[in-house]
């Protein structure tokens, strides 16, 4: 054998077919597949953009009063014996204090959206925790941290976020950033709980499988197994668990200001830290339902949306991540 037939003997034959993509890669991938997902990115991402450019894109000042304008109706209704038709500068319509219902509509996606997408991941963050300390440590830390969770499980979390709420309405904690803290502080000490069970259940099916034994035996450190095999086999679980938990928080953010006991509103937006809300929207409406229940329906039916639109990506991020339908076990 010459030297160049023996070099291209011990030289590394080339791998057939695609290079293999990461999980989060081919999860991407399979969603951009699904026509579900693909509507509930394009809503997210619009709601998101609106949240983002909301001066720009609203017509008018949400906090600009104009008493001689109060209940207009939408822009297309035209003038008849019963009231007044629209007019085509307020295109919703005005509230009760003759604001324009377009512009505060725009401005209160900034907080629905601001609280799902920060409540969310502190959430998750807390019932992650839990769910693998109990999962992974076992016995009395298990057993006590699994009580409390079945205690917070059980009990009412509408009354939970509505207590918390009021007990500190009225402190300097509860005023800051239209009471933005308390809001968050109320949804991740309620909301932990049903991420945390979930996890548990996961961590200890993963805590036995083999590949926990050998870094067991490799002498790999409790923290080190944690962090690097067991949390990562969980991430998929806590990324559907988010999709689904972000419209259900926006959900509580707008029946707590329905309820009164939501996010402050002031009348000086330099000194608010959101000028309206959806749940804002709602405790305005609540009182013209009749004469004007457009300012109820518009909130309401952003509100659907969006919850539908994190849905369907839900949805999709599960079957995804689901290794049942793909052949893999």
């Amino acid at each position: 054998m010459t030297a160049s037939a023996h070099l291209d003997a011990t030289r590394p034959l080339p791998l057939s077919g695609p290079p293999s993509r990461g999980l989060w890669a081919n999860v991407w991938r399979q969603l951009i597949h699904k026509k579900r997902a693909v509507f509930g990115l394009i809503v997210i991402a619009l709601f998101t953009f609106v949240a983002i450019l909301a001066p720009l894109l609203a017509p008018h000042d949400p906090l600009e009063l104009g008493f001689g304008r109060v209940y207009l109706p939408p822009a297309w209704v035209k003038p008849s014996p019963a009231g007044p038709g629209g007019d085509p500068r307020f295109l919703l319509g005005t509230d009760t204090q003759g604001r324009d219902l377009l512009s505060r509509l725009i401005y209160g996606t900034q907080a629905s959206i601001f609280v799902g997408l920060i409540a969310a991941p502190l959430v998750a963050l807390a019932g992650t925790f839990v769910g693998v300390t109990a999962g992974y440590l076992g016995g009395r830390t298990e057993t006590a941290l699994m009580r409390v969770a079945d205690v917070f499980y059980a009990f009412p979390s509408i009354m939970f976020y509505i207590l918390i709420a009021l007990i500190f309405r009225a402190t300097p904690m509860g005023q800051w950033l239209n009471g933005l803290l308390t809001l968050l502080l109320a949804l991740v000490l309620v909301g932990w709980a049903g991420l945390a069970m979930l996890t548990r259940s996961a961590v200890l099916s993963i805590k036995e499988s083999q590949f926990i034994e050998a870094a067991r035996c490799s002498g790999a450190s409790h923290r080190y197994i944690m962090f690097r095999h067991v949390l990562p086999n969980c991430a998929g679980l806590i990324a559907v668990w988010a999709a689904f938990a972000i419209p259900r928080l926006i959900m509580v953010e707008a029946i707590l200001g329905y309820l009164g006991v939501g996010l402050t509103q002031t009348a000086d937006s330099s000194q608010s830290f959101f000028v309206t809300s959806w749940g804002g929207l709602f405790l305005d409406g609540r009182m013209a339902l009749n004469t004007h229940p457009l300012i109820l329906l518009a909130p309401a039916l952003c509100l659907v949306l969006l919850g539908l639109a994190f849905t369907f990506l839900g949805d999709a991020l599960r079957d995804a991540l689901d290794p049942r339908l793909h052949g893999l076990i």
